[in-house]
């Protein structure tokens, strides 16, 4: 049995009360493979009375956008103790016709589809020349695969779909989604045409059968012409509306709604309560959807950041006023904190621009992060934050399905 976060249901007085434990998962630093790119997925456990198995997918990563064949590491006791990660044999790389060309898939993310009972891995292709990140990439596509009821993964298959805003790329790298009850995915994406470097973002409805992907519709597109334009935009949906966050280059984030996953509203950036905009720089958000709210998690500027690549950790979270879109800045917090000296010694602090929230127990959410510190090797750490939710007053619920 699963849990799937829905509202929650009012008590008393507003006071959200949180912790967070931090762990060390694998230990980058000092061996020979940096896990990157942890994103965990659930399945049901063998019984009722059995926590939910926990599947990471994560890869290695030797430079700039340079990653290994995509593993997997399994818990079945809540995350306390994991499996040293296997390779996943349909997600690694193979070679192409041009010489020195290889093609591999990256920011893979699984979940859970409860209609199939099966563990949907999406992410997206990419392309690599003689052992670095081809520049131009070709023609970039949605990748996924199927974890099968005996562990194994199906091969990789390319999402189809045609469309003239797309025949450049279209992809939905690092992405959270949407699964419906009806088993319909809202899968986001971003896109271009051939010719033009700013891409937009928008999403896809989907429908899964549990073996193949099947894109079956797209609403509106969002813009913005700064640099590559929008990217790697997120959905998650609380109360019948959908929110979408993007990660942009004009030193902004933004968020969008929609109240039917694919017909978004004009894009806006992410502001305080009083209206002071945070600073960001290309990176990601995510989101944590529980029944006591919804937060965002993020990277911004900050004092002691100054010097830090993109302001690429601390890692924060703060709750979302989603009748103002915007983040109330009483409830910010460090998922991660920052370590070193980000103003006078930033080359040595771990970045922790990649990473995915889920949602683990009714009172227990995860963050995964994997860090990398690219002037020591590219090592880094792979972590996994706890965040222990209570709110006074309100009741925690959830909708669970067999």
């Amino acid at each position: 049995m699963l849990c799937v976060a829905r509202p929650y249901i009012k008590i008393g007085v507003e006071v959200p009360i949180l912790t967070i434990d931090r762990s060390i998962l694998f230990n980058g630093r000092n061996s020979d493979i940096t896990w990157f790119h942890p994103k965990v997925g659930f399945m049901p456990g063998k019984a009722l009375d059995q926590p939910p198995v926990a599947v990471m997918c994560c890869q290695s990563i030797t430079g700039s956008d340079v990653f290994g064949q995509v593993h997997e590491s399994l818990s079945n006791d809540l995350g306390k103790t994991w499996t040293t990660p296997e390779p996943i044999p349909s997600l690694g790389r193979h070679d192409l016709d041009s010489p020195g060309w290889e093609e591999g898939v990256c920011d893979f993310v699984p979940d859970w589809h409860m209609k199939t009972g099966r563990l949907l891995g999406i992410g997206h292709n990419v392309y690599y020349e003689n052992g670095v990140l081809a520049n131009p990439q070709r023609k970039r596509y949605p990748a996924y695969a199927v974890r099968k009821p005996d562990g194994a993964w199906s091969g990789v298959r390319k999402l189809e779909w045609t469309d003239p805003r797309m025949t450049e790329i279209y992809t939905s790298g690092c992405a959270q989604r949407v699964t419906l009850e009806s088993g319909d995915i809202i899968l986001p994406c971003s896109w271009g045409p051939e010719g033009r470097m700013d891409r937009a973002v928008g999403s896809l409805r989907c429908t899964f059968d549990g073996t193949t992907l099947s894109a079956i519709e797209s609403g509106n597109e969002l813009r913005n012409t700064s640099g590559r334009g929008l990217l790697e935009p997120t959905i998650t949906l609380l109360d019948g509306k959908y929110y979408m966050s993007i990660r942009a280059e004009d030193d902004r984030g933004y968020v969008s709604t929609s109240s039917d996953g694919l017909e978004w509203s004009p894009e806006k950036a992410w502001t305080w309560e009083d209206g002071e905009p945070l600073t960001m720089s290309t990176t990601q958000q995510r989101w944590l959807t529980h029944s006591i709210g919804l937060w965002l998690v993020y990277t911004r500027a900050a004092e002691e950041n100054t010097n830090v690549m993109r302001w690429r950790a601390p890692l924060y979270m703060a709750e979302v006023d989603t009748d103002n879109l915007c983040l109330i800045r009483e409830t910010e917090q460090e998922v991660f904190p920052l370590l070193g000296d980000g103003v006078n010694d930033p080359t040595h602090v771990a970045r922790m621009g990649n990473f995915m929230p889920a949602n683990a127990t009714v009172e227990e959410s995860w963050v995964t992060v994997g860090e990398t510190l690219p002037e020591d090797g590219w090592k880094g750490d792979t972590l996994l934050a706890r965040i222990k939710w209570t709110r006074p007053n309100y009741e925690l619920s959830w909708k669970t399905y067999n």
